[in-house]
């Protein structure tokens, strides 16, 4: 059944003037205009698109990435209103995604960014954003384990931190020492669950801990060194802040790798300087 908000893999029914009609597999069919058409594409073949309501209530197909779906928070910027709501600016070029009043419970500025979830309006079947989150984000029954891998979406900045969307469900948190890369709002990033409390908070670290961590950042390491002709300028007596500036690791999960990659006598070492071997 095709439904707004959501991609679908279609295949091509027939070629016409305004662009090309895809079919599913109940014989519903839905226009994809010329602007998406290429001289690649040919009646039988199945391609994958993104359906959503035109301004005339019709369904229409469209190539293009928004910047959420149905089901997923995203942080939108408002880019017009009028008397019945706020547009939001989601990645179509044809279609700004609509956020009605009731959706709104205070003030939006035009140019600000805002996080909002996506749901399909059960009356009339279109895709619509709200800032009100509670019925959809949650950490009243929480889904996730510790260790887990998880989705973020950057949500808020704090002064302990960044508060962040979890697998479009939950909320969570991610401490600034736990932060050694550039983060800013509403970046979609992996994390893993670091710890779970009693009263449902959810600490997220960007970083694996143990054995997979010291792994992923070792294969890190090994990358930079032969972008950088097989040397980078990084030691024992580096800072913190050096270290997270080239590599975007912690010191900590630096010498674990720098120290997994010596006994695999990959690389040799000096206090200023890790070199391939």
């Amino acid at each position: 059944m095709l439904t707004a908000g959501e991609y679908h893999s279609l295949r091509i029914s027939r070629i016409a003037d305004p662009g090309i009609y895809l079919v599913d597999d109940e014989g519903t069919e839905v226009l994809l205009p010329n602007r998406y058409v290429s001289l690649s594409d040919h009646a039988g073949d199945l391609v994958e698109v993104f359906v959503y309501h035109d301004s005339e209530n019709r369904l229409i197909a469209t190539r293009e990435k928004p910047l959420a779906t149905v089901g997923e928070a995203a942080v939108l910027e408002a880019v017009d209103r009028n008397a019945h709501g706020v547009f939001l600016s989601w990645g179509i070029m044809a279609k700004d995604l609509f956020m009605p009043n009731r959706n709104v419970p205070y003030e939006v500025q035009m140019g600000g960014r805002y996080l909002v979830y996506l749901y399909r309006d059960e009356l009339t079947g279109r895709v619509v954003a709200t800032t009100k989150l509670n019925k959809y984000i949650s950490n009243a029954e929480i889904t996730v384990r510790a260790r887990e891998q998880v989705d973020i979406l950057v949500a808020r900045k704090m002064e302990m931190g960044y508060r962040v969307v979890v697998n479009n469900r939950h909320w969570g948190m991610i401490y600034n020492d736990q932060i050694f890369s550039s983060v800013k709002l509403g970046d979609r990033l992996t994390g893993y669950v670091h710890r779970i409390s009693a009263e449902g908070r959810i600490d997220i670290m960007l970083q694996q801990e143990g054995r997979e961590m010291r792994d992923s950042a070792s294969s890190k390491l090994l990358d930079l060194l032969a972008k950088n002709k097989g040397t980078l300028p990084l030691g024992d007596k580096s800072s913190p802040e050096e270290i997270a500036a080239l590599t975007g690791l912690s010191k900590k999960s630096f010498k674990r790798a720098v120290g997994a990659l010596y006994k695999e006598r990959r690389i040799t070492l000096s206090d200023t300087t890790i070199t391939l071997k």
